[in-house]
């Protein structure tokens, strides 16, 4: 099989910059919402883009649990390498792709921690197995073997039970949008892309060449 040779055209939808929502949180969620009734798998799965002190990238996926205060909040360990670079520079990009919709959506902007309140209702309300999880898992930490992580897990479940604070390590990000583009797959690559960029408190909507 030849790699080059993968193609598909695009064909279901068009985007134009004059019809699109005056916020583009706004625009997200009518997008969100779609891809959702569309039943795209996993829907909520995105890449966290972040830079470390020495400007060296790293890219994951994560799920979002949360469009509020006019961000994209998502949860994680501190301790991770994900933390520790967004502690080293609060500069991240976020990418959906709903592959269904032939859509994407690109998010650049500042990150902040939300509230410790914020991040222990959020706990409070995992699976109890993910909260074990949460405790027991020295994240993005090299580990002897599976049989290590599993001791750690049994250990918490058994110093927790069900009684199972949220560590102190653990918590929820919040990135803040300075600029978010959407992008419409159409025929022959002459895609729709239109970006929102943030100026002087106010968001300038332009079209971008595909």
């Amino acid at each position: 099989m030849n790699i080059a040779d993968l193609r598909q055209e695009y064909r279901r939808e068009s985007l134009d910059e004059n019809d699109v929502a005056r916020d583009p949180v706004e625009q997200f969620t009518r997008w969100f919402d779609e891809a959702v009734k569309a039943q795209v798998p996993m829907v909520n799965a995105m890449t966290l883009a972040t830079v470390s002190a020495a400007g060296r990238p790293s890219a994951r996926i994560v799920l979002l649990k949360g469009v509020d205060h006019g961000g994209f909040v998502f949860y994680t360990s501190y301790r991770s390498r994900k933390g520790r670079e967004l502690t080293a520079n609060a500069e991240a990009a976020l990418v959906f792709y709903w592959t269904e919709l032939e859509r994407e959506v690109r998010i650049e902007g500042r990150v902040e921690k939300i509230s410790a309140q914020e991040s222990d209702a959020y706990f409070a309300g995992r699976p109890l197995g993910s909260r074990h999880a949460a405790i027991a898992s020295p994240q993005s930490k090299v580990v002897a073997d599976r049989r290590t992580l599993e001791t750690l897990f049994a250990e918490a479940e058994q110093r927790h039970g069900e009684a199972t604070p949220r560590p102190a390590h653990w918590g929820g990000y919040r990135v803040l949008p300075a600029a978010i583009e959407f992008w419409q797959g159409r025929a022959n690559r002459l895609h729709d892309r239109v970006l929102y960029t943030l100026k002087s408190r106010r968001w300038k909507i332009e079209r971008l060449a595909p």
